[in-house]
C-alpha cells in the first residue's frame, strides 16, 4: 500500500465530503449563510458538517421526535438543522454557555424563521440543566451533546434523568484525532470522552455504538446511545 501523508488524506476525505453532500444535500443558501455569518463573528469552527446535520435531521425525524436538548449551540448550525426537523409544536431547548456565541445563534434561527421553535438558554449547562428539569417535565426524544468534553459525564447523568426508554442521546467529537485510546493522555477532553463513554458502556438502560469518521472536519466520530427500559443501577 502506498504511503499517503496526512494533508493527502485530509484533502481526499474533504472531496469526498463535498461530492457526497452535493449528490445528497441540496444546496441551501441560509445554512450556508449562517456558517459565513458565525466564521466572521470569529466563533470557532466547531460546527456539524453538512452531513452530520443532515443525519442528525433524519434521526429525529425517523423518531417522530418533538421534543429535543441540545448541550452547546455555538452559532446554531446544528439547531436549524434539528429544528427544521420538528413539527410546528415540536421545542428544542439549547444550552451555550457564552452569551456572544447566544447572540449570534439567535439572529442566525431568527432569521431562518426558527426561533418559534427554540428556547435558547445562556449560561453553563450545568447551572441551566436543573431549570430545563423543572420546567419541562416531558422527556426528550433525543438529546444532543456537543459542548465542553470535560463535563460529558455530567451531561450523560443529566441526560439519562431527562429521557424516556426509546430516546437517543447522541455525543459528538469523541474520536479526538485516535487520542481516545491513550489511557495515560493529559488532555482533559480526552479524558472527559473516555469517562462519557465508559459510563455508556456500563449503564444498563443504555445500549450504544460508536462509530469513527473522517470528512472535511478530520479524523473523528460520534456515539449514540438508545435508552432502554431497564431499572437504574442502586
Amino acid at each position: 500500500m502506498k504511503n499517503i501523508n496526512t494533508t493527502e488524506l485530509q484533502h481526499t476525505w474533504t472531496q469526498v465530503d463535498d461530492y457526497m453532500n452535493n449528490l445528497l444535500i441540496p444546496s441551501d443558501s441560509l445554512l450556508e449563510q449562517t456558517l459565513q455569518t458565525n466564521a466572521e463573528a470569529g466563533l470557532p469552527a466547531h460546527d456539524v458538517t453538512p452531513n452530520q446535520g443532515k443525519l442528525l435531521q433524519l434521526l429525529l425525524q425517523i423518531q417522530g421526535a418533538s421534543r429535543v436538548l441540545e448541550i452547546g449551540t455555538l452559532g446554531g448550525y446544528s439547531t436549524i438543522w434539528m429544528a427544521r426537523a420538528l413539527p410546528e409544536h415540536g421545542r428544542i431547548v439549547s444550552l451555550e454557555s457564552e452569551s456572544h456565541h447566544a447572540d449570534l445563534a439567535r439572529a442566525n434561527l431568527t432569521r431562518a424563521g426558527l426561533m418559534h421553535k427554540v428556547d435558547l438558554r445562556v449560561g453553563p449547562a450545568l447551572t441551566t440543566l436543573p431549570d430545563v428539569q423543572e420546567e419541562y417535565r416531558e422527556p426528550f426524544d433525543m438529546i444532543f451533546i456537543d459542548a465542553d468534553k470535560p463535563s460529558n459525564p455530567d451531561y450523560l447523568r443529566w441526560a439519562l434523568r431527562l429521557t424516556r426508554p426509546g430516546s437517543l442521546i447522541i455525543g459528538d467529537n469523541i474520536v479526538r484525532d485516535g487520542e481516545v485510546i491513550r489511557t495515560d493522555s493529559t488532555d482533559p477532553r480526552v479524558q472527559g470522552v473516555r469517562s462519557f463513554l465508559q459510563l455508556i458502556a456500563d449503564h444498563p438502560r443504555l445500549e450504544a455504538t460508536a462509530l469513527q469518521t473522517v470528512g472535511s472536519k478530520g479524523y473523528d466520530g460520534f456515539v449514540i446511545a438508545r435508552v432502554i427500559d431497564a431499572p437504574e443501577p442502586k
